[in-house]
């Protein structure tokens, strides 16, 4: 596993999940993930990567693609920072198979969104994740996004798997800073903010850090803002907070998180490419708005990107 890894942060703190770069024709660009790898580590402070969340487009890429996407990335960075696999789905069985691919592949760690669609009760969201993290001996991240999957992981199931020993954090797209607060009072979970119009609120709480989506283009400055508020300088943690706002709205607020990220990395000329449908590609408008918000936000951005 990479560095800048501590027991109260199991996968570094600055963490982004990852776009699929694709080429013109649609095929996953394993070249592209390779180099937006190595810039998002070595140049945007990255202590870890994400891959195959949704906004790495997971449900439109097959088993094959991400074992492959992991083999790319691990040899990349994994020896600077840690990789993490998205291995949850609504199917207990594909998302146990995911895992084994994914620990095969390298990868340092899992994560694991709640059943999406089928809306389990919480007996059944208990049993999916005991049974994945039992699959591997990789540590697992849950993924908590009810905006997304129907069904929030409530406080008390938080609580009882907690005492899995391989359920070591929880991603928390809920926005539940009260309830996350119980859960970090009551358990080791390590919380990660995963909305990032919450990271500072997250970090307030106790939360590790974050696994972000703008930090694809700004994830220097989150790492910043991190080290700023753990060093106990509140108000330079503030400033950062608010510089960004006009870059968090751009990227979250105004259409679907992988397609505005995209076109930012095609904005910078990085790897980023097309969506596979039923995503499609920012308008031309959206991107002019985007180049707007970027700019002010501090995002130097390439005069002849558009």
């Amino acid at each position: 596993m990479g560095p800048s890894t501590t027991s109260d942060a199991p996968f570094g703190r600055m963490l982004t999940a990852m776009v699929t770069p694709m080429t013109v024709d649609g095929a996953v660009d394993y070249d592209g993930a390779e180099r937006l790898a190595a810039h998002l580590v070595d140049e945007q402070r990255h202590d870890g990567l994400v891959l195959s969340g949704t906004t790495g487009e997971s449900p439109t890429t097959s088993d094959a693609e991400k074992r492959q996407l992991i083999e790319t990335v691990v040899s990349a960075v994994g020896d600077r920072a840690t990789v993490i696999a998205g291995a949850g789905t609504n199917d207990t069985a594909h998302s146990v198979e995911l895992a084994r691919q994914a620990e095969r592949a390298g990868a340092h760690g899992l994560l694991v969104v709640a059943p999406y669609y089928n809306k389990p009760p919480q007996e059944g969201l208990l049993r999916h994740f005991t049974a994945v993290a039992d699959a591997t001996g990789l540590p697992n991240v849950l993924y908590d996004i009810p905006g997304r999957t129907g069904v929030p992981i409530e406080t008390e199931t938080l609580v009882r798997l907690a005492e899995h020993p391989r359920i070591v954090a929880v991603k928390d797209a809920k926005g539940d800073l009260f309830g996350g607060s119980q859960v970090m009072a009551r358990t080791d979970l390590v919380f990660y903010s995963g909305d990032d119009a919450l990271n500072l609120a997250w970090l307030s709480m106790g939360a590790a850090g974050m696994i972000s989506v703008v930090g694809h283009v700004v994830g220097a400055d989150l790492h910043e803002m991190i080290d700023a508020y753990r060093a106990g300088d509140v108000g330079r943690a503030i400033a950062i907070h608010r510089r960004l706002l006009p870059v968090v709205t751009a990227i979250m607020t105004r259409t679907q998180g992988a397609i505005a990220v995209k076109a930012a990395l095609n904005l910078l000329g990085r790897p980023g490419g097309p969506l596979r449908p039923p995503l499609v590609e920012a308008t031309p408008e959206f991107a002019a708005r985007l180049r707007e918000d970027l700019v002010i936000g501090g995002v130097k951005v390439p005069e002849d990107s558009s």
